[in-house]
């Protein structure tokens, strides 16, 4: 042990460590992901196992060194992930655009063809439902009170209302959780995609609206729950260089065909901006009896499904 150095862990749903050899050995450092005891998993094992090997095949994913039922060793970068800021950089966003369209592309072994929302309502709103309806004596009382109102997030309703904000359109093989803090920046300047667990068949646009759904987050609140989900600090500004740098990776017969292109891509994924919100609201409901982070999950899924229904308020009035 002694001639390790182990990094502090991390993960919102999974267990992640660097761990560094303090001798003269290949590779000098390696990513350890525990993946035994993921109640919260999306994809079956085997699933997930080709996803990430197929990913690396095509240098998206990281190499991995050793995968078996327990634990994945992969390829250790060298840089930092990326925080909110590096998303109003416009070369961040041309290399994420490219990484994408890579991604968009390809289609794993065994990939379910069920959209990534409905595995979502089945297999989180499964947990959702006994997290709040069973174990909310783990809970304060203000965030029982919240764990009530929280019920509906797994009813017949929500997910109804879920299909109905999708576009009709095509489903492709995408990332599914691409917030900054899944992206690094290696020292090279070279920036990677990160965490595929949640990758299975979606709509593309919702890669790029999830781009930017943690910008909203703002810690270090002075009152509990000492976090406040604020107002989106991007615009279409943001989302258009975004599309814009994707689309040059497409062949058009015509300058107009590219206008009507962006112009629905850029549509769709600011209608597909809510669903973020309803997915962390439900990524955080199995973690809220034993956390593995310091943040209060019931607030956390209150706040997210609240601007999730407010959204759908929003959307529908307009229609």
């Amino acid at each position: 042990m002694a001639d390790f150095e182990f990094d502090d862990p991390k993960g919102f749903s999974s267990f992640t460590m660097g761990i560094r050899s303090s001798q003269p050995v290949q590779p000098a450092a390696v990513l350890y992901r525990r993946l035994e005891g993921k109640e919260n998993a999306i994809l079956e094992f085997e699933t997930e196992k080709e996803v990430f090997l197929t990913l690396g095949a095509h240098d998206i994913a990281a190499h991995c060194h050793y995968y078996d039922n327990t634990c994945r060793i992969e390829a250790f970068y060298q840089g930092r992930t990326l925080v909110a800021e590096d998303l109003f950089i416009p070369d961040n966003l041309r290399q994420i655009a490219n990484q994408l369209f890579k991604f968009h592309q390809l289609m794993p072994t065994g990939l379910p063809r069920q959209l990534f929302f409905e595995m979502v309502h089945d297999k989180w709103g499964r947990i959702a439902k006994r997290v709040l309806e069973q174990e909310t004596e783990a809970f304060p009382a203000n965030e029982r009170e919240m764990c009530r109102e929280l019920r509906a997030i797994y009813s017949s309703d929500t997910i109804e209302k879920v299909r109905r904000c999708l576009p009709d359109d095509e489903l492709v093989f995408c990332h599914n959780d691409t917030y900054h803090g899944n992206i690094m920046k290696l020292d090279s300047g070279e920036i990677k995609l990160l965490d595929f667990e949640f990758s299975c068949m979606n709509n593309k646009t919702y890669d790029f609206a999830n781009l930017f759904a943690e910008t909203v987050m703002q810690h270090q609140q002075p009152e509990y729950p000492y976090f406040r989900i604020g107002e989106a600090q991007f615009g279409d500004r943001e989302l258009g260089i975004l599309i814009d740098f994707y689309l040059d990776n497409v062949d058009f017969e015509s300058p107009k065909s590219r206008t009507a292109e962006f112009e629905k891509l850029l549509y769709q994924t600011k209608i597909m901006m809510m669903m973020s919100d309803y997915k962390y609201a439900m990524a955080a409901l199995p973690l809220a009896v034993n956390p593995i982070q310091k943040i209060r999950f019931i607030p956390y899924a209150y706040q997210r499904f609240n601007r999730f229904l407010a959204a759908y308020e929003r959307l529908t009035n307009i229609q």
